[in-house]
């Protein structure tokens, strides 16, 4: 309903200049919304407001004018207001209401967002856990906010690539395999000291078993650099399997995986490195080489090669997002955990070193999880020794609910999950209550059906009949989520979608209490079917955009 009031509102102003009583210079884009309270109507204006200084007049007075000149042909208004020093507050009436309702239920499907992608290139990148240990639950919610936006940007027409960025070279790679090699030789009858930045977890153990039972004795009298460099490479891809089978039950495919290895083994580190230094923005101190990143708004220079000539992480993460640019995306959108909020602005200093527009690059901070079982926390994995895995969470609660919750928080803000609530059946549950609107709503179709209802063609005279404050609420709310969705996008939160979805259910629930679906009342049942139809078909797709089923049965 915004675009439609923001075409009257133009219109009004377009007139009210032409005929001299208002003036302006230029029309102005009319900022519209929501009261937050519905006494103030359905939606407001601030443009007498922001019209005031240039049209030289009390903004009450442009309120009064402009509403004089609004042509509502179609008698989409019922009623308006000038409040306070100069809000107008329009309130709908029924039949626009209902005229929406039948909009929504004929687009189907394609109900939400506008298309303002316009076929640009986004890459998502997401998770890029190192390969040295099972995801844990701060992994999946980085994977369920990254997957989500991927959606969201799908459903708002851009093209979008979704990639994880493969941590599979460095120092954690060598004590993946100094922790295997330990495992490999106490199983092979010898005793060694664990190393103690070494990976605790019954998984090191694992692994080392299949490398026994593969390869037998071979690698005890191998030199132990050969060893481990051999062991951390077979572990990070036996691991890396394992991230993917979890990703997949989570409902969560990439289009890419890129190795950190394979980017410092074909030259893509080093190229990068060597143009910063063509450029003027790197210098040696102490045997070690240095990004000017202090030149670019960073707090202090940060190193990218060591005194002992390694690449540090940093070279290649620079590396790795210049090749971004290279790759022709016209958007980025790293999606990180929230410890490296301080690695934004060093990356950012980077890409413009390089001639990268660092504006192209948005970056996503994702909050810690606080597992909890009845408000218990719960610390500790099975089979990490360390950490609650997300495959843990995953055989617990399912795909669906673990999305659902990862998702009830603004991504940077933590986020409590409690095990034990998301599996309840009732409405505490909040993944529960918003399926079960869909699946309530299914219900009432089957119900139709075996009384011989038949499913009516939508049209004014059949939701003629809807009136009632339950009814044209329900529209009302139904209206807001193209523009939810769209927003939920552009600002990076899809968290904003579980708000809806939530709101809606509840609104729902609400109405399906006071009022009945199939009644012997044939028209009544006939419009309520088409509205229940809109409701479900709206909480389909914003449990989608999300990544959550929408169940026919429960």
């Amino acid at each position: 309903m915004k675009p439609l009031l923001k075409d009257l509102i133009r219109s009004a102003l377009e007139r009210a200049r032409a005929s001299g009583t208002l003036a302006i210079e230029e029309i102005p884009d009319p900022h519209v919304e929501v009261p937050k309270d519905r006494e103030h109507g359905d939606l407001a204006t601030n443009v007498a407001l922001t019209l005031a200084r240039a049209a030289r007049r009390p903004p009450r007075e442009i309120a009064e004018t402009l509403l004089s000149c609004i042509e509502d042909r179609d008698g989409v208004i019922s009623s308006t207001e000038v409040a306070g020093p100069g809000f107008i507050n329009f309130v709908f009436s029924d039949d626009a209401w209902r005229r929406k309702l039948l909009d929504i239920v004929a687009a189907g499907d394609a109900y939400g967002p506008a298309p303002i992608g316009h076929g640009r290139r986004v890459q998502v990148e997401f998770v890029s856990a190192n390969p040295t240990g099972p995801l844990h639950i701060g992994h999946g919610r980085g994977a369920a906010t990254g997957d989500a936006l991927a959606r969201l940007l799908e459903a708002c027409g851009y093209s979008v690539e979704r990639e994880y960025y493969v941590n599979d070279a460095g120092r954690q790679m060598a004590v993946l395999g100094r922790s295997v090699r330990a495992r490999y030789l106490e199983l092979a009858g010898y005793t060694v000291a664990f190393p103690e930045d070494g990976y605790p977890g019954e998984y090191v153990g694992e692994i080392a078993r299949e490398l026994l039972e593969r390869d037998g004795r071979r690698w005890v009298d191998e030199p132990e650099d050969v060893a481990v460099e051999a062991m951390g490479r077979y572990a990070g891809e036996r691991l890396l399997d394992r991230i993917r089978a979890d990703l997949a039950d989570f409902g969560i495919e990439f289009d890419r995986f890129t190795s950190e290895r394979g980017l410092r083994e074909d030259g893509t580190v080093e190229q990068a490195v060597e143009r910063l230094r063509q450029g003027g923005h790197l210098y040696e101190q102490d045997g070690a080489l240095w990004f000017r990143a202090t030149a670019f708004g960073d707090d202090k220079d940060r190193t990218v090669v060591k005194s002992d000539g390694e690449l540090t992480y940093f070279a290649a993460d620079i590396g790795y997002h210049h090749a971004k640019y290279q790759r022709g995306f016209d958007v980025l959108i790293d999606v990180w955990g929230a410890d490296h909020h301080g690695y934004v602005q060093r990356m950012r200093s980077a890409l413009e070193a390089l001639g990268d527009d660092p504006e192209r690059l948005h970056v996503v901070l994702v909050q810690m999880v606080n597992l909890t079982r009845d408000g218990v926390p719960v610390r500790m994995g099975k089979r990490t020794g360390e950490f609650v895995s997300l495959r843990e969470v995953l055989d617990e609660v399912g795909a669906d609910l673990a999305r659902f919750f990862f998702l009830m928080r603004k991504s940077d803000a933590q986020l409590d999950f409690d095990l034990e609530l998301a599996r309840r059946q009732s409405a505490e549950n909040p993944v529960f209550y918003v399926q079960y609107a869909h699946t309530r709503i299914a219900g009432i179709f089957r119900q139709a059906a075996e009384k011989g209802v038949v499913m009516p063609e939508p049209s004014s005279t059949v939701v003629s009949v809807l009136s009632n404050e339950d009814e044209i609420g329900l529209i009302r709310l139904l209206a807001e989520f193209p523009e939810v969705a769209q927003a939920a996008a552009e600002a990076f939160e899809p968290h904003r979608v579980v708000f809806y979805a939530q709101r809606l259910a509840g609104e729902f629930h609400r109405f399906y209490t006071r009022n009945r679906c199939v009644s012997d009342d044939r028209d009544t049942t006939a419009a309520r079917l088409l509205l229940v139809q809109a409701v479900k078909q709206v909480i389909g797709r914003a449990l989608s955009l999300v990544g959550v089923s929408a169940p026919e049965r429960m």
